[in-house]
């Protein structure tokens, strides 16, 4: 176990948050957007995250006063289980606040061996047909997602319905925490566009469709590459983006060599800087098999950016009234042509009060969490 401690400082409400398996994805990047964004004189975060993590910041966590804490990963099911009893134990913790969906039961019921009062079980994904190995796992779960969490959370009413039940959500048990951004951060910046386009020897006139997402099966970067392939026969002045890392990745660069699309379509890696990636878009893309509320469905529209979805995902993503959903029984084809008519008159504006609007301002949604929080501890006395 490894443990980050910068300070003693008993004033402030320690929370642990169970991350799991750190890979620099979007429920981490929601996790660390609160973060950044509460006000720590009231409340503070300890990240509880599998040793076999990667990616994890812990300078910034450092330096902003939190804690990482590695544990083993649940596979261990005994020492996970008796290492979680005894750092919820040794730090006395009100609230445990769990990210990891239907394995969530597995810390909950650690959480609750101990007599934590506050456990919280965070709904961030659904599910996909397409994943039946993973959705095996998943099913198995679900009907335990209730039994050790006396909480329930959201990033969005299709994912709240999909873990808790239609019956929790419309009695108001599940309790909405959107995927909030800080939208100054996305907001369109032409100077930035060319600054980027210029890093990436992109011409002003090229069309370029963007993705940022882990190389993993939800995110259908296979039939991804097939829309790019059939709108780059429309349209030969494109490139495609891909910024992030996993599994697949090797997968994915064979099937661009495979397609002759190796000099239109660029591999980034794993960025810290997708703010200004953005910038440098034209449209976004993603065909996601499943998602709760994507973030970078999110950041993408703060940057005033064309999206297309999948169907896959919860209606609450559409932010703007020109993101597009599409099914993901249409062929690549069909895509490309949507994508084709869409684009070429589309206009980039400012969108910060419309997100603002819709609850996506960190600085906002970062307040009702630090008096959510701070409400539930009331409760107990």
């Amino acid at each position: 176990m490894k443990i980050v401690d910068t300070k003693e400082n008993t004033q402030p409400l320690r929370v642990a948050h169970i991350v799991g398996k750190w890979l620099g994805g979007g429920v981490e990047a929601v996790i660390m957007n609160y973060y950044r964004h509460i006000d720590k004189s009231k409340i503070q975060f300890d990240f509880l995250c599998d040793s076999d993590s990667t990616n994890i910041p812990y300078a910034e966590i450092e330096k902003l006063g939190g804690r990482v804490i590695l544990i083993p990963p649940y596979q261990k099911v005994i020492k996970y289980h008796k290492e979680l009893k005894r750092i919820f134990k040794e730090n006395n913790y009100k609230i445990v606040h769990s990210h990891i969906n239907t394995l969530s039961v597995f810390p909950l019921y650690a959480a609750k061996k101990v007599k934590v009062p506050i456990r919280i079980a965070h709904s961030h994904s659904t599910t996909n047909k397409k994943e039946w190995k993973k959705n095996l796992l998943k099913q198995v779960l679900r009907p335990f997602s209730k039994v050790f969490a006396n909480y329930y959370f959201a990033c969005s009413e299709y994912a709240g319905r999909w873990l808790f039940g239609d019956k929790e959500f419309d009695k108001g048990n599940v309790y909405v925490l959107n995927n909030a951004i800080d939208i100054d951060k996305y907001k369109y910046n032409e100077k930035i566009r060319e600054e980027v386009r210029k890093e990436l020897k992109i011409d002003k006139d090229t069309t370029v469709i963007g993705h940022i997402g882990r190389f993993v099966k939800q995110k259908n970067h296979s039939f991804l590459i097939d829309i790019f392939n059939e709108y780059h026969k429309l349209n030969n002045n494109s490139i495609l983006l891909l910024a992030g890392q996993g599994p697949l990745k090797e997968e994915i660069e064979e099937k661009v060599k495979n397609l002759n699309l190796e000099n239109n379509v660029m591999f980034l890696g794993q960025r810290e800087d997708a703010n200004k990636l953005y910038q440098a878009f034209d449209l976004f893309l993603l065909p996601s098999l499943y998602e709760g509320l994507p973030v970078v469905g999110v950041e993408a529209q703060a940057s005033g950016l064309l999206c297309f979805l999948s169907d896959e995902m919860t209606k609450e993503t559409k932010v703007l009234d020109s993101t597009i959903f599409m099914s993901l029984n249409d062929t690549s084809e069909s895509w490309a042509n949507v994508i084709n008519k869409n684009v070429k008159n589309f206009k980039r504006k400012d969108t910060t009060n419309i997100l603002t609007e819709k609850g996506f301002n960190i600085n906002k949604e970062a307040d009702k969490l630090v008096n959510k929080y701070l409400k539930l501890i009331g409760e107990l006395r």
